[in-house]
């Protein structure tokens, strides 16, 4: 690995986080999900609680989720198969000093192999977005896997999610928001409900581009949508192409910092 492409970067929680701009760096949706995951206006995680993140890529999940301030759960682990990733993470936990979060290197197809069954209170996940056959890719293998259902479905992700979850446990999870009824059904399929849905819009008046969901395994259908998340505030602008976030994402930010 190039250490001319490494960065290190702080986070909104002040943990720091090693990056390589040559893979896929992270962006809102895993802010999102950690956001969504840890519930800003209600406690989701226990002390308890132990947590996967599936496709953990560099580990910025489970490092927004565990803030410096304070533990979240009991333990976190990180699930990655590209293994430069996973050694990236592995850097920016030992960087942190944090003891609870772990990092491993391993295919989510073969997740029988890796872990026991119904062994974790709750799972995130902010998975490979596209189709396998759709859109042009990336010429780095990295960034494609990242962003294309190259090494697993959208299925094995979900498969994966009901064989660690414990019954009543938690599935968090963001993507597109066009794939909401392919992820219903397979969330349905695996015995996990979906139970809060969450939209997000670039800004008020435009379609939803993304989705977070919260799913629980062997619950009864009842499902809330929550009212939409705006990414950007319409009516303010730097400039044409420079965008001003919504005081929702503020909010979230804020969160974050406390």
């Amino acid at each position: 690995m190039n250490n001319e492409n490494l960065q290190t970067d702080i986070l909104l929680n002040g943990n720091k986080i090693i990056q390589n701009k040559q893979f896929f760096m992270y962006g809102i949706d895993a802010v999102l999900l950690s956001a969504f995951t840890l519930g800003i206006n209600k406690k989701n995680l226990s002390i308890n609680d132990t947590l996967i993140d599936l496709g953990t890529g560099n580990g910025i999940i489970p490092l927004l989720i565990q803030s410096q301030k304070k533990q979240i759960c009991s333990k976190i682990t990180g699930l990655e198969i590209q293994p430069e990733l996973s050694s990236l993470a592995q850097q920016s936990i030992a960087l942190n000093k944090i003891d609870n979060i772990e990092i491993i290197t391993g295919d989510i197809k073969k997740i029988d192999d890796l872990f026991l069954k119904h062994s974790f209170n709750v799972v995130t996940s902010n998975p490979p977005y596209m189709k396998n056959n759709s859109c042009k890719k990336n010429n780095l293998e990295e960034k494609s896997i990242a962003r294309h259902e190259l090494l697993c479905s959208l299925e094995d992700v979900i498969k994966a999610a009901d064989y660690l979850l414990k019954p009543h446990g938690k599935f968090f999870m963001i993507h597109r928001a066009n794939r909401f009824s392919e992820i219903s059904f397979l969330l349905k399929q695996y015995r996990l409900e979906p139970k809060i849905i969450k939209f997000v819009h670039p800004y008020e008046g435009k379609d939803a581009s993304m989705v977070l969901i919260e799913a629980r395994k062997n619950a009864v259908s009842d499902t809330k949508i929550l009212s939409p998340l705006f990414v950007y505030d319409k009516f303010k602008r730097k400039t044409d192409n420079n965008r001003i976030y919504s005081s929702q994402i503020l909010d979230i930010y804020n969160f974050f910092k406390q």
